[in-house]
């Protein structure tokens, strides 16, 4: 739509060519008389005009003159546009030629361009002017006016493709379509960007226009089918060249190339969806390689955490704790975050299948995240009550240290006392003893017997300890049975040799006649009262263990109760040391043949004094262990009360947030952007938690070292603390990654922010227990609410079953949120296809069926080249020729074949 004016014989268009070409209308009013320009547009609109009519084997010598009949003219609309014009009149007279000029520029307006101010008759009569100006239109409409970069105007799209194809040529700088093209290093740029081997480019001067130019055109005009539109000297010897010509000229430039054009956005498309491909094929080769390190991590843990055989030594028992304890604190937290990543990798890997409309990602044999899960849930399994069998191997341990020196007190005691025993109750003293003796060893004999009576027990404390021990699977109980069972035996014969010993006594006891009654009296009650001194030294130095301050004070009101009988005992030793100066007086004054001696017993005035003295001494000492005893208990209750404090804080600050999050992912109000700020933000302050974790697990360390095992001011333990914070943490990842996939989502599907709340809104309001799923029915509600025909009728039936078998292809009869998005999205989605990579490769293959390696490598980046290259399998068509490839296969594998 436009007009041609001729002040001074130029013209003016209008239409949709106004817009770029006003400035050149100015150029015409001020300048169109200019000779040089004039001479310019002549030569190479005859030009122009004579390779399209060629075609039609003929041309054109004068353009004002050959055009005036409108025969040539309506052939050249022929040729270029492909159409068939009216049948043109063959008379000779004028209004023959007027008729067919006119029926040409019927046929100019019918494309859209409306000649004003101008008619037939200038150009049957030989205007030169009029005549140019139609030739510029008639380019302008069928050789400029289609080309466009990047949605131009034609002038602008033509200039842009040449500012970019001569952009790596340092010294061509193209702003406009008359002097930047003076010096004649625009031509060739062009020519060697596209046919490098046609020019030698590195030896042109940019000072040797005349030589630039000449090697353009001739090139040009003898490999390109470009006719000589312009010589050399018309546009060095003008100082500002005609615009119309040079982008008459340039645009022919522009056609020759435009099939390279056509192979470099096929070669683009290609590009992009390889590089898809090797994207999703990085992600999945990441994902098998982490997959494959946190399950063989796994598998070499899980044998560690189940090995329940204990050591021998408390020393051994405690480095296994403090492992175990390494592992919870340092290995096991990066495994966490590293199985979580995982999931969020396989989720992100499976939403950018979806939008490049790939197939879904099946990990190898064993690599599932489920197979993951299943994993990491034996793991646990196996983690679960370990750190609970080591403390009670612990405390095991503990008890048997304590048993087995107290075995070994006991039996060193009770070997002391029966050293020598034996040898006594076989002497046969009695044979030649006097009457007196003979009833002196009856007495000491007697007391034996109660001797041996009192030390009953402690035998039996003896083989009761060595059976404790036994049945607590005491590391070392060989040597204890075989000790317990020798003392046994000892004990056995003591028995055997007292009552023989006894019987040999009995049968000369009519022999004797006097016995020293003081003596035995000495020996009745120093005996018992020697076992009594000698069992509270044992009580005395025993060890204990406790676990209370309950239990330290139990053990500390014994021991008061115990000092509180020693002035008794001391009036008891008092009595017996009375007894033994009234023998030394009766033997002093009567002169006993046994004077000095004792001959019912071995125990002296000297030993009671000395382990009296003994009893003395241990009672500050055992004064001094309970109070230090007691002091530890105060202090293990202040660590229980210490992580009691922060775990009733920390516990429900965790469930909490367990339960805020839940919340956020199901009230989303806003951008999803805004949300994702929010929740990064949230991640963050739970972040800055964990100094208080790590605080607690540092109170939680103490009380373990300090061997405390229960705490009855919290209900809350450490692993009840660190499995809600790593779920924490897990979940606070997971709903953030279900935003930034809703964002991929949205962003790659085209949906708007307004569209996406409108998704939401309708899902929240249907998911009434906030569980973040839909049920079938639940589902099909909201499909209507927004507008979807699926009624109770059979085509509604068939609709809604069609749709389930997309949402939830596993029929498990829920609907998550990002299924029902995908849905949403897949509804309107413009996805890259098989059939358009296989429309790029056909361009790129010059339209055969099969495609070469040398076009591969020519057309694409090295990398893609030979990533098609290594996958393409040979072509077998009855047309192959060696070295072709299938590439329409490869592009249906590309979306079919997840093994690629």
């Amino acid at each position: 739509e436009g007009d041609f004016s001729s002040p001074g014989g130029g013209f003016t268009l209008h239409g949709r060519e106004n817009d770029y070409m006003h400035q050149e209308d100015d150029w015409d009013r001020d300048m169109l008389l200019d000779p040089a320009w004039e001479k310019q547009q002549r030569k190479t609109f005859t030009a122009w005009c004579n390779s399209h009519l060629r075609k039609a084997g003929t041309q054109i010598e004068n353009i004002e003159e050959d055009f005036r009949d409108g025969l040539k003219l309506m052939l050249l609309l022929e040729v270029i546009s492909g159409e068939r014009l009216a049948k043109p009149e063959r008379g000779k007279m004028r209004v023959h030629k007027i008729s067919n000029v006119n029926k040409a520029l019927d046929f100019i307006a019918s494309k859209g361009v409306k000649l004003v101010s101008i008619g037939a008759e200038e150009i049957v009569d030989g205007n030169a002017k009029m005549t140019l100006g139609m030739i510029w239109t008639i380019i302008l409409r069928f050789a400029i006016q289609d080309i466009s970069v990047e949605e131009t105007s034609a002038k602008e799209g033509l200039l842009l493709w040449c500012q970019r194809k001569t952009a790596p040529y340092k010294n061509v700088n193209i702003q406009n379509f008359h002097i930047s093209w003076k010096d004649g290093l625009g031509f060739c740029a062009l020519i060697h960007r596209h046919r490098p081997e046609l020019i030698d480019y590195g030896k042109l001067r940019k000072d040797d226009p005349m030589t630039n130019l000449n090697t353009a055109f001739d090139v040009a005009e003898k490999y390109l089918d470009i006719p000589k539109m312009l010589d050399a000297e018309d546009i060095v010897g003008t100082a500002r060249p005609d615009e119309k010509a040079i982008m008459t000229y340039v645009s022919s430039f522009y056609h020759a190339f435009s099939g390279a054009q056509k192979a470099e956005t096929a070669a683009n498309r290609i590009c992009k969806v390889l590089a898809v491909n090797q994207e999703n094929e990085q992600l999945m080769e990441d994902y098998e390689k982490l997959a494959s390190d946190l399950l063989e991590w796994i598998r070499r843990t899980i044998p560690w955490l189940e090995n329940r055989v204990p050591e021998n030594t408390m020393q051994a028992m405690q480095q296994m704790l403090e492992d175990f304890r390494d592992y919870r604190r340092l290995h096991k937290p990066p495994k966490v975050q590293e199985k979580c990543q995982l999931e969020i990798n396989f989720n992100t890997l499976q939403t950018k299948l979806r939008l490049s409309n790939r197939p879904a990602f099946m990990p190898s044999e064993g690599k599932m995240v489920s197979d993951i899960s299943s994993a990491w849930g034996s793991l646990e399994g196996a983690e679960k009550g370990y750190e609970e069998w080591l403390l009670n191997e612990i405390r095991r341990l503990e008890r048997l240290d304590h048993l087995a020196e107290k075995f070994r007190q006991k039996a060193a005691i009770h070997e002391a006392w029966t050293d020598g025993k034996e040898e006594m109750l076989q002497q046969k003293d009695y044979e030649t003893a006097s009457l007196s003796d003979i009833k002196a060893l009856l007495k000491k004999h007697e007391a034996f017997e109660s001797d041996l009576a009192a030390h009953q027990d402690r035998v039996e404390q003896i083989a009761a300890i060595a059976q404790e021990l036994n049945e607590l699977e005491y590391y070392d109980s060989p040597s204890v049975n075989a000790r317990c069972q020798q003392i046994c035996d000892q004990w056995d014969s003591l028995g055997v040799l007292t009552q023989k010993r006894s019987e040999a006594l009995q049968r000369t006891e009519k022999l004797l006649e006097t016995i020293d009654q003081l003596y035995l009296e000495f020996a009745k009650r120093a005996a018992p009262f020697n076992n009594w001194m000698e069992g509270a030294m044992e009580d005395l130095q025993d060890t204990f263990i406790v676990h209370t301050i309950e239990e330290i004070q139990g053990l500390s009101t014994a021991h008061e109760q115990f000092k509180a009988t020693l002035p008794e005992a001391d009036k008891e030793r008092q009595a017996i040391l009375g007894i033994h100066n009234e023998i030394a007086k009766i033997v002093q004054t009567y002169h006993v043949n046994m004077a000095g001696t004792n001959p019912y017993t071995t125990i002296n005035p000297q030993e009671i004094n000395a382990k009296w003295d003994k009893v003395r001494q241990l009672v500050p000492q055992r004064d001094q262990a309970l109070i230090e005893e007691h002091a530890r208990q105060q202090n293990n209750e202040r660590l229980r009360r210490q992580f009691a404090n922060q775990a009733n804080v920390i516990g429900p600050w965790i469930q909490t947030k367990m339960e805020e999050i839940g919340r956020i992912s199901i009230e989303m109000h806003g951008t999803l952007e805004g949300h994702l700020t929010h929740l990064r933000q949230y991640e963050k302050s739970i972040v800055n938690y964990k100094p208080k974790i790590d605080q607690l697990e540092g109170d939680h360390q103490l009380i373990q070292e300090a061997l405390i095992f229960d705490n009855k001011h919290t209900n809350y333990t450490m692993e009840h603390i660190r499995v809600g914070w790593e779920q924490l943490l897990t979940t606070i990842a997971r709903t953030i990654n279900e935003i930034e996939n809703q964002i991929l989502t949205r962003d790659a599907k085209g949906i708007s922010q307004d569209q996406m709340n409108e998704f939401r809104a309708s899902f929240n309001h249907f998911d009434r227990d906030h569980s973040g799923k839909l049920g079938a029915e639940e589902f099909k509600a909201c499909l209507i609410s927004l507008g979807f025909d699926i009624g109770n009728d059979a085509q509604g039936e068939a609709e809604f079953a069609r749709i389930m078998s997309i949402v939830d292809p596993n029929r498990l009869g829920v609907i998550t949120f990002q299924a029902f998005i995908d849905f949403m999205s897949h509804e309107t989605a413009d996805t890259d296809t098989a059939d358009q990579v296989m429309t790029s490769f056909k361009v790129l293959a010059g339209d055969k069926n099969y495609i070469l390696v040398d076009e591969l490598r020519r057309e694409l980046p090295p990398d893609q080249a030979e990533y098609c290259i290594a996958r393409m399998t040979p072509y077998t068509g009855p047309d192959a020729v060696p070295g072709a490839l299938d590439y329409m296969s490869f592009s249906t594998a590309l979306y079919g074949e997840s093994d690629l």
